[in-house]
């Protein structure tokens, strides 16, 4: 009998801490930066998480095959007749590794049917985990603590706090935010982001710009199961291995879904 999806969590979050050690030891140290085909960076860390996770993921779950921002790219063709399978970003900002924020993360998603039933997000830096399957809620987990179920939080409209990467912000979200009053905006990075979300602490995440499947997947099951979304524009939950590019459309990932989100974007 295979196991389920929850019931894979714990063996997750002990692979997570075991290859969160591994890249503490480099983030610690000295290392040299490539650069990869798409002009963007990558270390020996996120090849030694890559290597680590890969393995273990194939060793318990041969059946299912993995999909790694850090692997060879495979084909649509081939791809596209997966109905489950493991979608990983080693190490989710890599800038922030390299700038030592400490703001990175590994994510490992289980996508089944184009969307994700289990996130699994670690901190290997700050030692915070955020983990959730489909029906069994979301939680938050600290080094040396017991977990905690986490919600989303009803939006104050006076008071929003909203989250923007470390990569600096586009005029597409200084307009969007600049119909909120008197908005709080924290800096942050990786999919931290959306675990705050995920955790009450702040309201909205607006990502206008390039990100890939690998970046959004675990922190959309992590926040759906806390109350949350994370949507196109046409607030359309996003959908996973369903066209041949890896790129995300822009998306809100948000707490509040009672509130209309898309309404600041036909505002001119």
């Amino acid at each position: 009998m295979h196991p389920t999806p929850n019931d894979l969590i714990p063996m997750l979050i002990m692979l997570c801490r075991c290859t969160g050690n591994r890249i503490n030891e480099i983030y610690n140290g000295k290392f040299q930066i490539e650069q990869k085909s798409d002009m963007t960076p990558v270390t020996c860390a996120d090849i030694a998480a890559h290597c680590a996770i890969v393995s273990c993921l194939e060793m318990i779950t041969p059946e299912i095959p993995v999909l790694s921002e850090e692997a060879d790219e495979t084909p649509f063709e081939e791809r596209r007749h997966w109905q489950r399978y493991w979608l990983i970003d080693p190490v989710d900002g890599t800038r922030e590794f390299i700038n030592r924020t400490g703001e990175f993360t590994i994510n490992i998603a289980l996508i089944e049917n184009n969307q994700p039933i289990l996130g699994v997000i670690y901190a290997p830096v700050i030692g915070a985990c955020y983990y959730a399957s489909r029906n069994n809620g979301a939680f938050k987990l600290l080094t040396g603590q017991q977990a905690q179920a986490i919600n989303v939080r009803y939006s104050d409209r006076q008071k929003l706090v909203v989250a923007a990467g470390r990569s600096g912000t586009t005029p597409e979200f200084e307009h969007y935010i600049s119909q909120f009053i008197e908005p709080q905006v924290i800096t942050i990075g990786s999919s931290l982001k959306s675990c705050l979300i995920a955790a009450g602490e702040v309201d909205i995440y607006p990502r206008f710009g390039p990100t890939s499947e690998w970046d959004t997947a675990a922190a959309q099951c992590i926040l759906e199961e806390a109350g949350g979304m994370i949507t196109d524009t046409n607030l359309q939950p996003l959908r996973y291995n369903t066209k041949e590019s890896l790129l995300n459309p822009d998306f809100l990932a948000f707490g509040d879904v009672d509130h209309d989100w898309s309404c600041y974007l036909r505002c001119k």
